[in-house]
């Protein structure tokens, strides 16, 4: 569907009726103006309106139309196609959900195709028409908007995952019995989920901040500051799977000491079991040359003697920390 439709000229918008073909032609009778069209999950009839009116190419539509792309920067003559994949952590479930928003920037529009129930693109239109200083640099600043508010949920999504992973190192090291690997291996894969959005972007946010042919100059200073905040995020997604990977090793660690610890109990008290077994066993096979078989007291000193000696080796197995 076609989300919006606006016309900015001088820093300020002229409303516009959600239709890209009144778009096309406002931009084509007012001077240093330029469009901004938003559409979400657009139907393949919508997407061939917009194609043919803007005359943007075959391979830059499949792109906006099939999702899960990877993060990219494409030119197709005139018209700059950047693929963003947009991230939202849903808590319940330990999961980063993604989405995709592309845009096509040129000289005087931009279209964005958003994909997913993440990224949403109203705030940031809201924003941006709050600063004419910035709408004035044409579709660089609709472009710079968007990457700057993706960039922050990856940040956004980056804390509320560290969250988790502080919550798994308390329940790792706690003195309590925890079974912490398939949530360690899940939030794993959720991280991997997000390098796959932060990462392949670093490189073309890095190119627009040097200065990229149809964005302007002016822009580089922006998109600067988005490749850095990117460049954090990157930083601090990779320490969150170096952490997670220390505390599943230290969870698996822990397993295995628990485990032995348990041998070590099971063991102590195996042994401790045997002793009066081993005697009940001798004395049982009531043999007449046995020693002591006809003891009056012998009965009560086979016990007496079971006592002492499972005594003996319990104090020496709470000792050696065995029990």
């Amino acid at each position: 569907m076609i989300v919006d439709c606006g016309v900015y000229a001088q820093g300020e918008r002229r409303d516009l009726p959600k239709d890209p073909e009144t778009v096309a032609h406002a931009i084509e009778d007012t001077a240093d103006s330029f469009g901004w069209i938003g559409l979400h999950e657009p139907s393949d009839a919508e997407m061939e309106r917009v194609q043919q009116l803007f005359d943007l190419h075959d391979l830059a539509i499949e792109d906006a139309l099939q999702i899960h792309q990877r993060p990219k920067v494409e030119r197709f003559g005139d018209t700059l196609l950047v693929v963003l994949r947009t991230l939202w952590y849903v808590d319940e479930g330990d999961a980063v959900e993604t989405g995709q928003v592309t845009a096509f920037v040129g000289p005087r529009y931009v279209v964005t195709v958003r994909h997913g129930e993440g990224g949403e693109l109203a705030t940031t239109r809201h924003e941006l028409e709050e600063r004419a200083s910035m709408l004035g640099h044409g579709p660089a600043a609709v472009l710079w908007a968007i990457c700057d508010a993706i960039v922050d949920q990856y940040e956004n999504v980056a804390e509320q995952v560290e969250v988790d992973v502080d919550e798994i190192e308390t329940s790792v090291f706690s003195p309590e019995r925890t079974s912490d690997a398939e949530r360690i291996y899940r939030l794993k894969r959720e991280v991997l989920e997000m390098r796959r959005a932060i990462d392949p972007l670093r490189e073309p946010m890095e190119q627009f901040a040097h200065g990229v042919a149809g964005l302007g100059q002016k822009a580089s200073p922006f998109f600067r500051d988005v490749a850095d905040h990117l460049s954090r995020v990157s930083d601090q997604a990779e320490a969150i799977d170096t952490l997670l990977t220390s505390a599943l090793n230290a969870h698996l660690a822990r397993v295995s000491v628990q485990q032995n610890d348990d041998m070590r109990k099971i063991s102590a008290w195996v042994a401790i079991a045997a002793v009066p077994t081993m005697l009940a066993g001798i004395y049982g096979m009531n043999f007449d040359n046995m020693p002591e078989l006809r003891w009056h007291f012998g009965y009560y000193a086979v016990l007496l003697l079971m006592v002492l000696v499972c005594f003996t080796m319990y104090r020496f197995f709470r000792k050696v920390g065995w029990l």
